[in-house]
This record gives C-alpha cells, sequence and structure tokens, in this order.
C-alpha cells in the first residue's frame, strides 16, 4: 500500500500468513515462502497507520507545506519477507526514486513503523542501522532491543520486556505470591524474559521460581504433556506464560487432554504477558474454565477519534480500492469477486454492495485499541521529529556549526537526533518520549479475564502500573474489581513454605530456593516478628518465653523482701538490739568488779563497735547505689577494726596485768593506762580509716550492671574498683585479728579466777574461721549471694565476739551476781599463795 507525499513513512505489517515459516521443514528443494491466510488485525494496523498520516496532512499545526506519505509492506509473518520488505523500504522503489548528481536527496522513507515481533526487530534493526534509518516499533518488547550501543537507531512506543518483567513482580508482591511458575517461548522474547525475570525477581526479593519450562516451538505433544503434568504436581498456585497466543493454543490444547484423561487442572491463577493478555481466540467457552480470572500485563488502551469512520468502507469504493481491502472484503463477507473455476457451488461471488453495518466484525471492534494506539503514536512521534527539524532557524541548529537540516536533503541520522528529543501529548492524554535508550514512557494496563452469567466474556482494566524514574514502579490495583476462578473468590496463596511465626526465623532447605524453608525457634535473647531472622535484644532486655517481643531483664540483688533478705535483716537488727542490752547492763552495773575489770571503757567502746558492725551489714542488702558502694566497705573495714583493735589491747593489757603482778614487773602497766590504751585504739582504727579514704579517692567502688551470671537478669553488683585497696583493708583486718588471736593464746593460762585471755582466745578462733571460710565461699558465689556471704560472715563473727566475749560476763553480773566479786575473782590467784 503506497501513497505519494514530500516525505514518505515506510511501515511494516502483518497482512497475511506464511505457508512456509524461515523454521520450515527442511526438503529435497528449496521451497520459497509465500503469503497464504489473510489477518485481519494485520491489516486493521495497516490502516491505523494510513488514517494517522492522513489526520498529520490536514492538520495545519503539524508539518504545514509538508505532505506525508506512506509506503506499507506486508512481512506475511516471515522474517525473510521482513527483511526483505525493510530493504526494500530502505533502498526505495526504481520508478520512484531519482538521485540527484551528488547523491543527496530525501531518502525513500524517513522512518519506518515496525516490526512486531522481537526477532524481526532484531535482524531489521541489526541491517538498517547501518546506515541510520530510524525504526519505531509498535510491538517488540525484548529488552536486548534497548542496548543502544547495537541498536542506535531503534526506537518503540511499547514497554521493553525489562519493565513488563518489573510490572509483573510489582503484581506476585502484591498478592504475596512468592512462589510461581515460568513458562516462556523459545525465541528472544521468551529467553530475554526469563534472563531479567530471574535476575529482578532474586534482586528485589520478590519470591522464586518454582520451575522455568520453555514451550516447544512445533507444538511437541510430548514436551507439552510434562509441562502440564509439572503444573499439576507443582506447589505453585501461580503460572505466568510469556508467549504468543499460538504458543498458548498449543498448552490449552494440552491441558484440554488432559483434563479429559485424568483429572482436574484448576485452581490454577494464570499470569499473562501483552502478547497474548487481550488474545480473544483464546476466550472461549471451551477454554474459559480454565483461563478464567486469568490477571494479565495488556499495551496502555487508547482512543483514536475519527479512526472508525476512515474504517468504514462503503460500497461502491471497493472495486477502486487496493486488492487488500478487497481481501478484507472477502473475508467479512466470505465471498470472492474472481470466484476460480474450481470453486465449489457454496462461494459466493462479491458484488460490492454488501452492507458492512449489517456484519459484526473485529476489525470494527476499536473497544479494545492497543497495538494500533502504538502505532498512531509511532507515527506522531516520527511527524514531530520532522517537524521540529525542519522549525529550525539557521545558525542555531543542533549540528555542525550551529546549521540545520535541510528538506531537500534530510539524512536520515539528523532525523534520529530528532527522533530521541520528541515529547509531545496525544488527544487521549499520553505523553510521549524516549529516553536514551529509545524506550517510551512506560505504563502498562492490567486486565483480568471474568466470565459472565450469560457466557460472554470479558476483559476488563483492574489497574495500571506506570513507571517513574523517581519512585520506580507504581502499580494500582481495584482489587475489587478482580474476578477469582476460586471457590473461595479471593487470591489464592502460593508459596513453597508459609511465613514463619512470630518467635521463629527461616531456615533454608538444602538444594531449594531460599523461599523454600523450615521454621526454627530463635534461641534465647533473639526475637522475630515474621521476619526471616532472629534479632537480638538490647542489653537491658530479653527475649519473652515466646521469642515475638524483647521485655525488660529480671533485676536480682539481695532485697529486703526476699526471705533471705528478710532473715539477714532480722539478724542484723537482733544483733544490734543485744548489743544495746548488754550495753545497758554493763552501764547499770558498771560499778561492780566484773565490768570494771580490764578497763570497763574499752568494753564500751567494743560494745558500740560491734553494734555499727551488725548495722554495717544493712547497707549490703537492697539494690546497689553509689554512696552504699562507697560505704559499705568503708564502714564494714572501720567497724572491725575498732572492735579488732579494743580486743587487742584488752589483749595487751591483760598481759601486762600479771606481768605487772609479778616481782620487778610493775614498770610494764605505766606503759598501758587509759590514755595510752585510747590513743592505740585511735591510731589502729585511723590507720584504716586512711586506706578507705585512699581506696574511695583514687577508684572508689561503684554499683555495677552484672549480665554475665545470668543471659536473662540483671544482676546488680558493687565492683570493688582497686583490688589491691580491698585486699589491703582485708589484709589489715586479718593483721590485727591474727595478732590478737596469737597474744591471747599465750595469756589463756595465765592464773585467774575469771581470765579475759581465755575469752579473747576462743573469740578469735571464731572470728579467724568465719574469715577464713568467707573467702573461698564469696569467690564462689555469684551475684546477690556473693553478698549474702559477706553479710553472714559479718554477723557471725560479730556474733562470736559478742557471745564470747561479753557471753559469760552477762551470765555471772545477771545469774550468778555471787561471783561478782573481787574475791571471787581474785580467789583462784589466793588460794595458790
Amino acid at each position: 500500500m503506497h501513497k505519494p507525499g514530500d516525505v514518505v513513512l515506510g511501515g511494516l505489517f502483518e497482512l497475511h500468513l506464511t505457508s512456509v515459516l524461515d523454521e520450515g521443514t527442511f526438503t529435497s528443494e528449496p521451497q520459497q515462502p509465500h503469503c497464504s491466510d489473510f489477518n485481519i488485525l494485520g491489516f486493521r494496523h495497516a490502516m491505523t497507520m494510513a488514517f494517522a498520516v492522513e489526520e498529520i496532512n490536514k492538520n495545519a499545526n503539524l508539518l504545514p507545506n509538508v505532505t506525508l506519505g506512506y509506503s506499507l509492506y506486508d512481512n506475511c509473518g516471515g522474517l525473510l519477507i521482513g527483511l526483505s520488505a525493510a530493504i526494500s523500504l530502505a533502498s526505495g522503489r526504481e520508478e520512484q526514486f531519482v538521485l540527484q548528481q551528488n547523491c543527496s536527496g530525501i531518502p525513500p522513507v524517513i522512518g519506518i513503523v515496525g516490526e512486531m515481533y522481537s526477532t524481526f526487530s532484531i535482524a531489521i534493526s541489526d541491517v538498517l542501522g547501518l546506515y541510520k534509518m530510524p525504526i519505531v516499533s509498535y510491538y517488540a518488547t525484548c529488552s536486548c532491543l534497548s542496548d543502544q550501543q547495537r541498536f542506535p537507531t531503534f526506537f518503540r512506543t511499547i514497554p521493553s520486556d525489562a519493565f513488563q518483567v518489573r510490572a509483573m513482580i510489582q503484581i506476585l508482591k502484591y498478592f504475596g505470591w512468592t512462589w510461581v511458575g515460568l513458562l516462556i517461548s523459545g525465541d528472544d522474547y521468551g529467553l530475554h524474559v526469563a534472563q531479567s525475570f530471574q535476575s529482578d525477581l532474586l534482586q528485589s526479593g520478590g519470591g522464586c521460581l518454582a520451575y522455568l519450562e520453555v514451550l516447544p516451538w512445533e507444538g511437541d505433544q510430548n514436551e507439552l504433556r510434562r509441562i502440564v503434568e509439572l503444573m499439576k504436581t507443582s506447589t505453585a498456585r501461580v503460572v505466568m506464560v510469556f508467549a504468543n497466543k499460538f504458543r498458548m493454543i498449543q498448552l490449552m490444547k494440552e491441558v484440554q487432554i488432559f483434563v479429559v484423561v485424568r483429572q482436574n487442572l484448576t485452581g490454577l491463577q494464570w499470569i499473562a504477558s501483552e502478547a497474548w493478555s487481550a488474545a480473544s481466540v483464546l476466550q472461549t467457552p471451551v477454554l474459559m474454565p480454565y483461563l478464567r480470572g486469568t490477571l494479565g500485563i495488556a499495551i496502555r488502551r487508547g482512543e483514536i477519534p475519527g479512526l472508525m469512520d476512515f474504517l468504514f468502507i462503503t460500497p461502491p469504493l471497493v472495486h477502486l480500492i487496493t486488492y487488500n481491502v478487497r481481501q478484507y472484503w472477502e473475508y467479512v463477507f466470505q465471498c470472492k469477486f474472481k470466484p476460480t473455476e474450481k470453486a465449489e457451488s457454496s462461494e459466493t461471488k462479491c458484488t460490492g454492495q454488501e452492507q458492512i453495518n449489517n456484519v459484526e466484525t473485529e476489525f470494527l471492534d476499536l473497544s479494545n485499541l492497543r497495538p494500533e494506539y502504538n502505532i498512531y503514536k509511532a507515527v506522531y512521534a516520527l511527524a514531530y521529529a520532522l517537524h521540529n527539524m525542519l522549525q529550525c532557524e539557521p545558525g542555531r541548529g543542533p549540528f555542525s556549526r550551529n546549521s540545520c537540516a535541510n528538506q531537500k536533503s534530510l539524512e536520515l541520522w539528523q532525523m534520529v537526533h530528532y527522533l530521541t528529543a520528541v515529547n509531545f501529548t496525544t488527544s487521549f492524554g499520553d505523553q510521549v518520549s524516549f529516553d536514551e535508550n529509545g524506550d517510551a514512557i512506560p505504563i502498562y494496563d492490567i486486565m483480568n479475564w471474568q466470565w459472565l452469567p450469560d457466557g460472554r466474556t470479558e476483559v476488563v482494566n483492574v489497574g495500571d502500573v506506570k513507571g517513574s524514574e523517581s519512585k520506580g514502579e507504581e502499580l494500582l490495583l481495584h482489587e475489587d474489581k478482580i474476578f477469582w476462578n476460586f471457590e473461595s473468590k479471593k487470591p489464592p496463596r502460593s508459596v513453597c513454605s508459609e511465613s514463619c511465626p512470630a518467635g521463629t526465623r527461616m531456615a533454608r532447605k538444602k538444594g531449594q530456593p531460599v523461599c523454600c524453608y523450615d521454621c526454627v525457634p530463635c534461641p534465647e535473647g533473639k526475637i522475630s516478628n515474621q521476619s526471616s531472622e532472629c534479632f537480638l535484644c538490647p542489653s537491658d532486655f530479653w527475649s519473652s518465653p515466646q521469642r515475638d517481643h524483647c521485655v525488660l531483664k529480671k533485676t536480682e540483688f539481695l532485697s529486703y523482701n526476699e526471705p533471705l533478705g528478710i532473715c539477714l535483716t532480722t539478724s542484723s537488727l537482733l544483733g544490734t538490739f543485744i548489743c544495746v542490752v548488754i550495753l545497758g547492763v554493763f552501764i547499770h552495773h558498771r560499778q561492780t568488779p566484773m565490768v570494771r575489770a580490764n578497763n570497763s571503757e574499752l568494753s564500751f567502746l567494743l560494745l558500740v563497735s560491734l553494734k555499727f558492725c551488725f548495722l554495717c551489714s544493712l547497707l549490703f542488702i537492697g539494690q546497689p547505689r553509689l554512696w552504699t558502694c562507697q560505704l559499705r566497705h568503708a564502714a564494714f573495714g572501720i567497724s572491725f577494726v575498732l572492735c579488732v583493735s579494743c580486743i587487742l589491747v584488752k589483749t595487751v593489757v591483760v598481759v601486762a596485768v600479771f606481768k605487772a603482778s609479778k616481782p620487778g614487773g610493775g614498770a610494764s602497766l605505766k606503759w598501758f593506762g587509759a590514755v595510752q590504751q585510747r590513743g592505740t585504739v585511735f591510731l589502729l582504727t585511723s590507720i584504716q580509716a586512711a586506706i578507705c579514704t585512699v581506696w574511695l579517692v583514687s577508684s572508689s567502688p561503684a554499683p555495677h550492671k552484672n549480665t554475665q551470671y545470668h543471659k536473662d537478669k540483671i544482676v546488680y553488683e558493687c565492683v570493688v574498683g582497686s583490688k589491691v585497696g580491698f585486699a589491703v583493708l582485708f589484709g589489715y583486718i586479718g593483721l590485727l585479728a591474727l595478732l590478737s588471736f596469737l597474744l591471747a593464746f599465750l595469756a589463756r593460762n595465765l592464773p585467774d579466777n575469771f581470765n579475759e585471755a581465755k575469752l579473747i582466745t576462743f573469740s578469735m578462733l571464731i572470728f579467724c574461721a568465719v574469715w577464713v571460710a568467707f573467702v573461698p565461699a564469696y569467690i564462689n558465689s555469684p551475684g546477690k549471694y556473693a553478698d549474702a556471704v559477706e553479710v553472714f560472715a559479718i554477723l557471725a563473727s560479730s556474733f562470736g565476739l559478742l557471745m564470747a566475749l561479753f557471753g559469760p560476763k552477762c551470765y555471772i553480773i545477771l545469774l550468778r551476781p555471787e561471783r561478782n566479786t573481787k574475791k571471787a575473782i581474785m580467789g583462784r590467784k589466793t588460794n595458790k599463795k
């Protein structure tokens, strides 16, 4: 089909099918492919381009004073014929194409609209790209065609498969389908889709492929049967098909056979690529029980005002129009303008007076213009590129020396330059422009196949997906409009493994995709909230029993509220009370020989220090604070040194008294008078106070949250700070206690009815035994039990000193007052004399 013009556009369309394909069977003699069956939709595609050219010629604002022509070729659905047609377009027809002497002039065509198939587009672009011929495809979607290094002159008004794949992934993610099957055709279209799909699916984390199968070219029944068996046995409930309608027809025929021979194959959710999402040949009563509910990606539907009037051919014109129009007429009315000699009696002759408006034909059904809308945009893209080229102002052009293209000598590479910058909006409101890869702004409609109660099939638009440089793919779905071919009337579940419940993590199954996993409980201290991994709780938190959230860790310290703390507190207060009672008894009987013996002042001071020893144990109970940590060991150390100092001085006094009782020993008492005794106690205690001060200033004890003892508990404890200071404090107490013990032990056999050295020896023996046993017990006791061991040692040693030193005296004072006399106390010595 040709129409002359100042500038001519080329077009490649599938008006017929070829009887011998390029992939045809090999015979002894080569067979020349030829066109056979008329393709009414291909004819409508060609007529849409013719209409667009006519509309542009009528537009005074677009290409004024320039008449566009067209030259449309039929590829017959074969690569060989299509490539020949493309070369014919590029080289020109001999009777029309005449070059000037300098080989300049207008090219035969300044651009080609086509091809329909990706494989054809690759072959033609490889050849014509060498001559900078701009090609604008309306249907070739292979992502490989976006390679501008290989195809620098290729453009398209349909989104590439790369975007179609990402759009599919968005739908899968929207419905939570992570386990899907993928069927592809074995051509460039299918193979590149599979490659893109596997790559993008892995990067997006949108799911896994349960299987990937290539549909056979020649409809191999054994292979198709194997694929259908796989679909039936697979746990994937969603099947995506990237293939043309002919491959789908072959597949669905095998599905029918499978259902009849074996069992039902419903329960699958089909996802259709744009190649068959609107194919009416599949929307039959036989196939719709399986295919209803199909979701598909479809080319953007558009409106082309005036196309219906252009396509409505009136009878008187039929004999005057081209051979293709006559074929269309014969196809619609099932007649022949020139019946063959061997025609059957049923073959009628066309008169040309048939009424087209009395016949329902797919050719005039313009409710679903999709490829046609892309053709319409492709023609306008070339027209706007030419218009912008001719509007160039001399001296302000984009080429060398700011030159412009000349209509009479324009070159194809100049057309490519302007095509890359084209930008316009259609009457339907869609913006058309090309990116650096020659791809148009991507947008797809999302279709749903619905079987109406009256038996009709309706393909309903339920949303769209748009491409955006800033936001990626934007999916809009009207889920309430979608028909689901399931009893539940809800989207199916298609997962290899269900999502792990809270408190568990995914453990991948060996040798299987990442979507197939077992759910393993999270370990202690970690949680998960329906995620693939378990996360560690913060340091102050621990996992709940269900491992689904973090809870505050239990705290542990020696508390006043627990039984152990209550017992120790009671013992401490009891000891303090006993000290107060004994102090009261001694004050009341302070004039008796028992109290006055061995310096009553030291006895009073010893009772006060023991009271402090009992009270300092309370600092070890309760949650550690900075002041309690600092005070507990200082108070303990000073109190016990005061106590042991008093005992040491009392021991020295006992030895001095008995030495003074011997001839010539009276001088020794003057060194152990009351002043010297008080001074010695004060000096020894001051040394401990100095040790505590240096310790607190240099490296003070402090509260500490210990999480090492128990993972699920926080043990509050006091760290000693300087271990040297802690050791010196205890070592000093031990030194004084050992010295007191040795002196008392040496004086235990001194003559006296009441020899206090024996009591001191026994008390210090208890004291030393308690603290020697304390060391290993303290080291091996974790957490609060270390504090309990220390408190127990304080109370045990305090009670030991209190009972051993003051028990016998209280017994005599309160129960045996007859022995509380000087004579009774000195009686043993007198009897010896």
